[in-house]
Formats: C-alpha cells, sequence, structure tokens
C-alpha cells in the first residue's frame, strides 16, 4: 500500500472529528490564575493614568486612583468570574458573539463597580453612563486579548501534531515495526496483532485533533503504546519504570505533550547506547498540582543531545495550556536526563 493509501485510510477512521475540527469555535478563556493577574493589572494601569488628569498633587492622585480602584477592581473580578463561570455557553458562539457578549458583560460590570460607590456614600452624582462605557471598553480589551491567546494555541497544537505525524512516518521507524511485526507474525501472532494495533493507534493519535487539552491518563496510555512498540524493537536494551499516581490520572494537559518526551528519551538515551538505558515515568499528585517525570539515563560523554525543539514546544503548549500554573524543567545530572512538569489538577 503507497504512502496517500495509508494516510487516507486513517483519515477515514473519525470523519466525524475532522469536521469538528474544521468548526471549532474559538475559545476565550477566564479561567486562568495568570490571566487573572493580568486583566487586574491591565485594568489597575488604565485607572492609574486615568487618575493622572484629574489630580493635581501626588497625594490627589492616590484619592483620585483609590476611587476609581473602589469601582474597577470589584468591577474587573466580577467580569472574570461571570466570563468564567460561563465559558462553555460563550465557546459555542463564534468570535463577534463572544466580542458583544464581553462588551455587555463590561457594561454591566461597570455599572456595578459604580453602584458599588453610590452605595458606599462616595459619590455626590453616579456617572452611570461613563461607568458602563468604560467597562464596555475595558472589557473589549481583554476580551481581545484572550482571543489573541487562544488563537495563539493553534499553531503550536498544529505543530505538535505535523511534528508527531512525520515521526510516526519516519521510514526507519515505520520500517522497523512492520519488519517486528513480520518477524512475529508466525511465530506469535498475538504479539503481531498487537504491535500493529498500537501502530495504528498512534497514527489515529496524530491524525485526528484531539482538542485543546485531553487527561494525563490519555497521555500515558499513548506513550505506553508507542514505548510497547519500541520494547520490541528494543528487547532488553530497553528498561521500562513506571510510577504512576491514580489521583493524578484527570490532569489536563495539550494533546501530544507527553509523547514526544518519551519518545526523545528512547532516541537519546537508548540508540545511541550498545548497553542500552532505562526509561522511567512518572505522575505524582502532590495536593491540587500533578508532578510529571520523564528521565532516561545517557551514554557517558554524549551530553545533553539534540536541539531541543521538541522540548521547546512542549514548554510553549504548556504555558499556552495553563499559564503560570504550569511550569516545566529539563536538565542533565549525573548521566540522567529529566524532563519535569507541574499542572493543575
Amino acid at each position: 500500500m503507497k504512502d496517500a493509501e495509508i494516510l487516507s485510510t486513517f483519515l477515514e477512521l473519525d470523519p466525524a472529528a475532522h469536521k469538528a475540527a474544521e468548526a471549532a469555535p474559538l475559545v476565550f478563556d477566564a479561567c486562568h490564575i495568570g490571566v487573572v493577574l493580568r486583566a487586574v493589572l491591565f485594568v489597575q494601569l488604565v485607572m492609574g493614568v486615568g487618575a493622572m488628569f484629574a489630580a493635581v498633587s501626588l497625594p490627589d492622585w492616590l484619592v483620585q486612583m483609590a476611587l476609581l480602584t473602589g469601582v474597577a477592581l470589584p468591577a474587573t473580578l466580577v467580569w472574570l468570574i461571570v466570563a468564567c463561570g460561563l465559558k462553555t455557553v460563550l465557546a459555542r458562539l463564534p468570535a463577534l458573539g463572544q466580542l458583544l457578549a464581553g462588551l455587555v458583560l463590561g457594561a454591566l460590570a461597570g455599572t456595578l463597580g459604580c453602584a458599588v460607590l453610590v452605595l458606599a456614600g462616595m459619590l455626590e452624582r453616579a456617572p452611570w453612563l461613563a461607568s458602563a462605557s468604560a467597562g464596555m471598553l475595558l472589557a473589549a480589551a481583554l476580551v481581545l486579548a484572550l482571543q489573541m491567546r487562544a488563537k495563539g494555541r493553534a499553531p503550536a497544537a498544529a505543530a505538535a501534531r505535523l511534528s508527531e505525524l512525520q515521526s510516526r512516518i519516519r521510514p526507519h521507524f515505520l520500517f522497523n515495526t512492520l519488519n517486528s511485526a513480520i518477524a512475529l507474525v508466525r511465530a506469535e501472532p498475538a504479539k503481531a496483532e498487537a504491535l500493529l494495533e498500537d501502530l495504528s493507534d498512534l497514527f489515529r493519535h496524530a491524525l485526528v485533533d484531539q482538542g485543546d487539552a485531553v487527561t494525563l491518563e490519555q497521555e500515558v496510555t499513548l506513550a505506553q503504546r508507542y514505548l510497547a512498540i519500541e520494547q520490541v524493537r528494543f528487547g532488553a536494551r530497553l528498561q521500562l519504570e513506571w510510577a504512576l499516581d491514580p489521583r493524578a490520572g484527570q490532569a489536563r494537559l495539550p494533546p501530544l505533550l507527553l509523547q514526544p518526551l518519551v519518545e526523545n528519551a528512547v532516541r537519546h538515551g537508548v540508540e545511541p547506547s550498545e548497553a542500552g538505558a532505562t526509561v522511567r515515568v512518572s505522575t505524582e499528585c502532590r495536593g491540587s498540582v500533578v508532578v510529571i517525570k520523564v528521565t532516561n539515563t545517557v551514554p557517558a560523554g554524549s551530553g545533553v543531545p539534540g536541539h531541543g525543539v521538541a522540548l521547546d514546544n512542549v514548554r510553549d503548549r504548556l504555558r499556552l495550556l495553563h499559564d503560570v500554573q504550569g511550569r516545566f524543567q529539563s536538565g542533565l545530572v549525573d548521566g540522567v536526563f529529566q524532563v519535569r512538569m507541574e499542572v493543575p489538577l
């Protein structure tokens, strides 16, 4: 079968998912701590600049700033909380609909902030229209920034899927896998069938859009299938260690995030070493944080292999999904290369 026929076969596995991926709406997501912090800081900076126009001295500016903060801070927090709570509903709207919804919420939040000052007796005349207009303008800026952040995920995710697809159809990987299956057909047909099923699953995951995020449990399953294929190829040279915390399985990750890490471990740890290497994958739930580690022994004198393209891609995609709540570290210590990630549960 030709390459084009192979690809078309896998693409036809789930046409509904393919169409859904094409029609996926743009989502603006206000449910991240980093987004909340940046939004509050942005609004406060705008209020600070606005207070300069009315202030005649530094003490006067501080008074004006305190007054504006009394309007802006609760309004901003209400806008973020409501936008986060309505995330699923807003996700069904087109980009323009999301913008309009954000403007309406901004006007209501601005009016609410003004009402707080009126009830506190801090205003003689309530600027309802000005508060609502300011809320709309600030909300428009925040929505556009969030939409740009959401758009930023698309190229990174597409690059990851393309890299994964290219990796899966690398001639030596594909031919080695097929040769291993052929060698097992007569002696161990069940094992050959399992090998081909694992290969089919890898293609399916590479070609079907999984959305913005999948569970850690799904990523671990995919990594296990890949390593099962490589285990047949390398035999005793590939030593696998799994330390999986079942409580961590529901943590959310960008799709195809764990796969390039275990592939790097095999490529740079096992392939160049005649004695082989140990690849260890561990997950651990620590309160509201999940720690994920992928480690592999490295042949002496090899240093840090590769150009770090896969690591950079993983780091960027993790930052896009979890912002300041996601952490990524990597390094080589005493002949062991480790990638360590932290994600919220």
